[in-house]
């Protein structure tokens, strides 16, 4: 086996595992029986040093100046993961995690839609037409939400991935931005809003930040540091197309440890948006470069 091929797999297994880390999410937040800004205040503190570690470890003195001296464009895309975090956590609270799932699967779209409004961007026409097939998939899916909680918790994911939907368009504008440092800046963010609001963070347990350790330091910083690490070795669609295993598995951890079956709109809709992203990203990695 060449040096290339072992390289290809390696970055195969970070990019499964990131997706497996980042699909804990709902898995943990039901173990936790506290309110969503106690969560997010222990989950930023261990998340936040999982990634500064992991940057200073890899890039050492520039990695601590990028948390120091960050740029205007850090801040905002800190701010909107930020943002991204705090209706993340109620949303999984408040509906279930196939809904959200479902949801989360459309954020490619949304970036694509800001994209466009923003810079410009032309959309391929797969592009369009499976962001109208992942539309209808997420129409299906709030047409089974069971009560006002559902629909809270649905409007929230909506605006959760609108405001990482802004990020990654943000990103793509200043490509420069040192994500790393913004994702640790943003979780640290996370935590020092959540403390005139969280009604539990004192009251917690050896036995509950254990739990939030493993939230932040597996779920977030793990996540991210086999993602950005295995995405080196990985074209950016066949590493997107991997990740999108999230989504099923979201749903699949809370059924097997809470036994909380999605309902038939979610998975009927969400068959339709993760067949659209598939589709979407493999005609993306099929299609010539721009420039012949």
């Amino acid at each position: 086996m060449s040096d290339a091929d072992a390289q290809h797999r390696a970055g195969i297994a970070m990019i499964v595992a990131a997706a497996v880390a980042w699909s804990t999410a709902a898995f943990f937040t039901r173990l936790l029986h506290f309110d969503s800004w106690t969560i997010l205040f222990w989950r930023g503190l261990f998340g936040g040093g999982a990634i500064a570690l992991f940057l200073l470890a890899s890039q050492g003195r520039r990695g601590a100046r990028d948390l120091v001296a960050m740029p205007a464009s850090g801040w905002l895309v800190a701010g909107l993961s930020t943002f991204g975090m705090v209706t993340f956590i109620p949303a999984l609270q408040l509906t279930s995690a196939s809904n959200i799932a479902v949801i989360i699967a459309m954020q490619p779209f949304a970036a694509a839609a800001i994209a466009w409004i923003w810079l410009r961007e032309r959309a391929r026409p797969t592009t369009l037409l499976a962001s109208l097939v992942a539309m209808a998939g997420v129409a299906i899916t709030v047409s089974g939400a069971g009560g006002v909680a559902d629909y809270r918790g649905i409007g929230l994911a909506l605006v959760m991935i609108l405001a990482i939907a802004l990020m990654t368009v943000v990103i793509r504008r200043h490509r420069d931005t040192p994500m790393i440092a913004a994702a640790a800046l943003s979780n640290f963010l996370g935590s020092a809003v959540s403390i005139p609001f969280g009604h539990g963070i004192a009251a917690v347990t050896a036995a509950d930040l254990g739990v939030l350790a493993l939230f932040g330091v597996c779920q977030v910083g793990l996540g991210l540091t086999l993602f950005t690490v295995g995405s080196r070795h990985l074209p950016s669609g066949e590493a997107s197309l991997i990740a999108t295993i999230e989504t099923p598995l979201m749903p699949f951890w809370v059924w097997l440890a809470f036994h909380e079956a999605p309902s038939g709109h979610a998975l009927l809709g969400g068959a339709l948006v993760i067949g659209a992203v598939i589709a979407d990203i493999t005609a993306g990695m099929r299609a010539p470069p721009a420039d012949q």
